[in-house]
């Protein structure tokens, strides 16, 4: 993947020093923009903006609030580079959320490295779910890969929520937003109370999550996670809706149908030690076992409990 990394300097002389430091590194690109076009580098969204404070002709703390404001760019990191050593200067800029002051002279090697560790990270994030903060796919797949190649004797939850497309279609994907981080707090709250230690929960995508726990008894935690999921969903509804029990959405052919408020849903898998070789086996059972949950109207939950 592409690193697009904008150089903010009047003069454009940094450019090539960075151009020249990352020479072996073709997924590094450097783009020079003058601090009068910045609104250029804000609407192409870069992976890191780094300012040449030497370099231009507005006040520094006024661009880096300004790239702060913009909505798409309040977490692009951003790498100030200067000659100015006064220590108040320095915490006024990083008070704006800047995450590096670096000082001239500078050492390239410290230089290109703060980049590239700055890069790693922002690839580590881009695992974890920005709506939720939870674990994405890739760290998912590890953990499964882990316990299984550790013989550990564990079960997976799988959760997704019921007629979930329909709230969105009603209330819009905002509030199906809020919808998606209640599950997850529920999901996290009701595992972290029953089991403190060696617990893993993550995101999947849209409704989609899952938990790995290190126990093969999860009928209670199932009840607990309906419990206070069931209690707690109607607020995201009208009062009328949830006095109905139901929302109304037109279909394509524009017939008003029916559909009960959102419901969540758990298939389980125990996996006892060696029952499983990978983590695909595991996905199999997992969908098999959801759908039959998903067949029962309501929140619901059902268990594999085959050994084989």
């Amino acid at each position: 993947m592409i690193q697009e990394i904008y150089i903010i300097d009047d003069d454009e002389s940094s450019v090539l020093v960075f151009r020249e430091l990352f020479k072996n590194d073709p997924e590094y690109k450097f783009i020079s923009v003058t601090s009068d076009k910045i609104k250029v580098a804000l609407k192409n969204i870069p992976s890191i903006i780094i300012i040449n404070e030497d370099a231009i002709e507005v006040d520094v703390i006024d661009l880096c609030e300004k790239i702060r404001n913009d909505e798409d760019n309040s977490i692009t990191p951003i790498i100030v580079v200067s000659s100015n050593s006064d220590k108040n200067h320095r915490i006024k800029i990083l008070k704006e959320s800047v995450e590096y002051y670096i000082k001239k002279p500078v050492n390239p090697q410290y230089l290109y490295f703060t980049i590239k560790n700055l890069s790693r990270l922002l690839n580590i994030n881009r695992r974890i779910s920005p709506l939720t903060g939870l674990p994405g796919n890739v760290q998912i797949h590890a953990e499964l890969k882990k316990r299984i190649s550790n013989k550990e004797e564990f079960s997976v939850l799988y959760l997704d929520l019921d007629n979930f497309k329909a709230y969105n279609d009603v209330y819009g994907f905002l509030k199906g937003d809020e919808i998606i981080k209640f599950t997850a707090d529920t999901i996290i709250k009701c595992i972290h109370s029953q089991i403190s230690d060696g617990s893993f929960v993550g995101h999947i995508g849209g409704d989609d999550f899952i938990a790995i726990v290190p126990t093969l008894n999860c009928e209670d935690l199932c009840k607990n996670i309906i419990a206070n999921f069931d209690a707690e969903v109607t607020k995201f509804f009208t009062e009328d809706d949830s006095e109905k029990g139901y929302i109304e959405v037109a279909n394509r052919k524009g017939v008003i149908e029916q559909f009960p408020l959102t419901s969540i849903s758990i298939g389980v898998v125990e996996a006892d030690k060696g029952r499983f070789a990978n983590m695909l086996e595991i996905g199999e059972v997992g969908a098999q076992v959801k759908h039959l949950a998903k067949s029962v109207i309501g929140s619901s939950y059902a268990i594999d409990r085959r050994k084989k």
